[in-house]
């Protein structure tokens, strides 16, 4: 695979992604306190706002992407 190939589809992927979920959650522990073996610890959960104003771009962009990466070829 050529790399405008790997970009452009990842471009596509994302834009897909983007557009699909409104935003990505995530979760991570940390330790609140810790003494000795006794260690009392949180989760909390983050959100990433997609937009989908970014997702259409990034699709329109890797649509693009793969065409320019085709019309190369001899």
């Amino acid at each position: 695979m050529k790399g405008k190939t790997i970009v452009g589809a990842l471009l596509i992927v994302f834009g897909i992604i983007s557009l699909t979920y409104a935003e990505i959650g995530y979760t991570h522990r940390h330790t609140v306190f810790q003494l000795g073996d006794l260690k009392a610890t949180d989760n909390q959960t983050e959100t990433i706002p997609l937009s989908p104003v970014v997702g259409g771009l990034a699709l329109i962009a890797g649509v693009a992407v793969l065409a320019m990466g085709r019309g190369n070829k001899p």
